[in-house]
């Protein structure tokens, strides 16, 4: 299947400069997206570190207790009765095998003890409902990653976003007026315009094509795998990514699109245990399992993800072909240009402990 053929084929690639001049954008929140307005950007967002070397349940839900106290709390995102949806990082599902001595959620998937303190902060803070959502590779992600008994004790719903349950069909989500953005709007579940409030919650890896994959990217798990290839074969969304002479162009820009289209209000990145110089394991790369003992969490995604960028020792402002993003552009700029939020670290607050105390260098993919 190419692009022409596609039911939401992508604008044509444009080129850097181009998309720079007139990527200048504001107002986050779209009109078909029933959420709750973003806050106004402060001049420095808060973005809190903790420590953990274990996701002991104790020890992962008073270091992110103390993340959220750290960014003033949740007030000014969740009401009570606030309907909450929570994207956790599954890719893959059970199809990748990871390293010898390591379970998936210790290398390479998000952790369900971190999505299990997220929500049970989130029912403290007023929240009605909440949901755990990802578009799983297989459906016994859930059962077998642990997110099931998570769920039950959160009293939350899981959903597989590659369905439109509980709707009788997708809707239609836009990007917004930029035309210059790669696509004007995205196939999403009816949840993700529904909810009050969007919580992202990532691990920290690289990505071959990205160069890391944290909250913005985490995004790319919203859309049907199925309504996103270039071809059957394909399990990835191969169409975001595009063909192969456009795998260093595609994606960076289309992260800032599914950001646009869906606004995250909450990010938080599980770096406990994660993996270096991969996103998933696979027989011809050199992932390896690591052990930053770190958490992140902040209410914009973009400087919450240059923060950990930085921690994983790579410079967030760095312009391709740098190392990471030795693929394509440097996602964290380009939201920067398109008025996201800033990745550049002179303007983001830290608290807790410093980007230099928990500093963990990872290989990059």
């Amino acid at each position: 299947m190419d692009d022409k053929q596609h039911p939401h084929s992508p604008r044509p690639l444009i080129s850097r400069r181009d998309f720079l001049r007139g990527a200048v954008a504001a107002g986050i929140c779209l009109p078909l997206v029933s959420c709750m307005p973003l806050p106004a950007p402060a001049e420095q967002p808060a973005v809190a570190l903790a420590h953990a070397r274990t996701y002991d349940r104790a020890v992962i839900r008073k270091a992110v207790r103390d993340m959220f106290d750290g960014i003033g709390g949740l007030r000014d995102i969740i009401r009570g009765g606030d309907r909450v949806a929570i994207k956790t990082n599954l890719t893959g599902g059970t199809y990748f095998k990871p390293p010898p001595g390591f379970f998936p959620t210790e290398s390479f998937l998000t952790h369900p003890e971190v999505v299990r303190a997220v929500g049970e902060l989130l029912r403290d803070a007023g929240a009605r409902e909440l949901f755990i959502v990802e578009a799983v590779y297989d459906k016994e992600s859930y059962p077998v990653f642990g997110y099931e008994e998570v769920a039950h004790d959160l009293g939350a719903t899981l959903l597989d976003l590659n369905r439109p349950d509980p709707y009788t069909d997708f809707a239609a989500a836009p990007v917004g007026g930029d035309a210059d953005a790669i696509y004007g709007d995205f196939t999403f579940n009816h949840i993700l315009q529904d909810v009050d409030a969007f919580v992202s919650v990532s691990k920290l890896k690289c990505h071959y094509n990205a160069g890391v994959t944290h909250t913005m990217k985490n995004l790319v798990g919203l859309v049907p795998a199925a309504r996103y290839t270039l071809s059957p074969d394909h399990w990835w969304r191969s169409a975001l990514h595009g063909t192969d002479a456009e795998m260093g162009s595609r994606l960076p820009r289309v992260i800032v699109d599914l950001n646009r289209a869906r606004p995250i209000h909450l990010a938080v990145i599980d770096g406990v245990m994660t993996g270096e110089a991969g996103e998933v394991p696979r027989e011809s790369n050199t992932f390896a399992p690591v052990q930053p003992g770190v958490l992140a969490a902040g209410k914009s995604a973009v400087a919450t993800d240059a923060v950990a960028t930085a921690l994983m020792g790579f410079d967030p402002e760095a312009e391709y072909p740098a190392t990471p993003f030795v693929r394509g552009e440097n996602h964290l700029n380009l939201a920067r240009v398109a008025g996201l939020g800033t990745n550049r670290l002179a303007g983001i607050r830290v608290v807790g402990p410093s980007i230099a105390d928990l500093r963990y260098p990872f290989r990059p993919a």
